[in-house]
């Protein structure tokens, strides 16, 4: 990392390049958010919110192959061309993305793992 340090009437502040400072970020919501959004409860007649529970399901299923292809939110979405805050939405269950969005992460993820195996 490199990083600098700047006085301001008084008070010290770090300098990070904007990249290692998103991925910081980045990297605290995912400690914070766990395994993703929480599934919504079934009512008192044991039935789901279908397109919640839909959304919850591929949040979940998403963070975790992108952790596992080990990229931040903001690699995946540079990669997969869709803007870092639709891909933050998707991921805590708060839009379901449409076909291409969703085929366009499906591309981004999978040649990550193929990249990560060839690597290996």
């Amino acid at each position: 990392m490199v990083a600098g340090t700047i006085v301001v009437k008084g008070e010290s502040f770090v300098l990070v390049p904007q990249r290692e400072y998103q991925q910081m970020c980045d990297l605290t919501q995912e400690l914070l958010a766990g395994d993703g959004p929480p599934l919504p409860k079934p009512d008192a007649k044991g039935n789901m919110p279908a397109v919640a529970y839909m959304r919850a399901g591929l949040a979940r299923r998403l963070l975790r192959s992108r952790r596992q292809a080990g990229l931040t939110q903001v690699e995946l979405a540079r990669r997969a061309g869709v803007r870092v805050e639709t891909l933050c939405r998707i991921e805590k269950g708060k839009m379901t993305p449409s076909t291409l969005v969703f085929s366009k992460l499906q591309r981004a993820l999978e040649l990550a793992q193929r990249e990560a195996r060839h690597a290996a």
